[in-house]
């Protein structure tokens, strides 16, 4: 199934963008937010985090990806006054079902140590006897949810299928990169340069599951 295979929303006027709008980027990790004004700099937005205007993280008690996107983009949103988009996303293994899934930031351990969590991830792949790469098949996944302060939104979701190496490769990226190899490539997620990766044109979907989210969303959402 293709990434264009859902029929895209038809978005009421509160959640179209143009250039000069301010967007909140509804989190807290800096990783994200570099990636997302790389995403959105052709578009002349002004982006700005939760983490710069001093919001809180809400709890993320929902049971899908769905679900915590929302939950973190309409207390933005509420929280700012502002038009807010936030992306719950995560790393989901075949061999494990489907775990770590929306809890693969958990994996990582209090302090959010990503070689933690890829040690984790990769003791349960062994201990279920999951070598082989075509035992080791993953998918990264992410949602984005765009809301305004009245609660209207919007979901977009996009996923990047791919087999997880051991030892971890790279060191760019951030997360789980290091252990991803995408479909159709030799290189990790945490070999690529960002353009690789992320790789978004219009009228393309990209390489990354969030690059894969953001066109539909600009799709659906901004002026080209």
């Amino acid at each position: 199934m293709t990434e264009r295979s859902h029929p895209l929303p038809d978005l009421p006027k509160v959640l179209r963008l143009k250039k000069g709008d301010r967007l909140l980027v509804a989190t807290h990790n800096a990783g994200k937010l570099a990636e997302f004004r790389q995403l959105f700099a052709p578009f002349g937005l002004d982006l700005v985090s939760a983490a710069e205007l001093g919001l809180p993280e809400p709890e993320e008690n929902g049971t899908s990806f769905a679900e915590n996107a929302f939950l973190k983009a309409h207390a933005a949103a509420q929280g700012a006054d502002l038009l807010s988009l936030a992306d719950d996303s995560g790393l989901c293994v075949d061999a494990l079902d489907g775990r770590p899934g929306i809890h693969t930031a958990r994996w990582t351990g209090p302090d959010r140590d990503f070689s933690f969590g890829m040690q984790r991830v990769e003791d349960a792949l062994q201990k279920v006897g999951a070598r082989m790469p075509d035992q080791r098949r993953a998918a990264f996944v992410a949602t984005l949810c765009l809301a305004a302060p009245d609660g209207i939104h919007a979901l977009f979701e996009g996923r990047a299928q791919g087999t997880l190496v051991w030892p971890p490769r790279g060191e760019r990226g951030f997360g789980f990169d290091p252990m991803f190899q995408p479909d159709g490539h030799a290189r990790t997620f945490g070999e690529m340069d960002s353009a690789l990766k992320h790789s978004w044109t219009p009228q393309k979907t990209g390489l990354s599951h969030r690059a894969r989210a953001f066109a539909r969303l600009v799709e659906a959402a901004c002026e080209l």
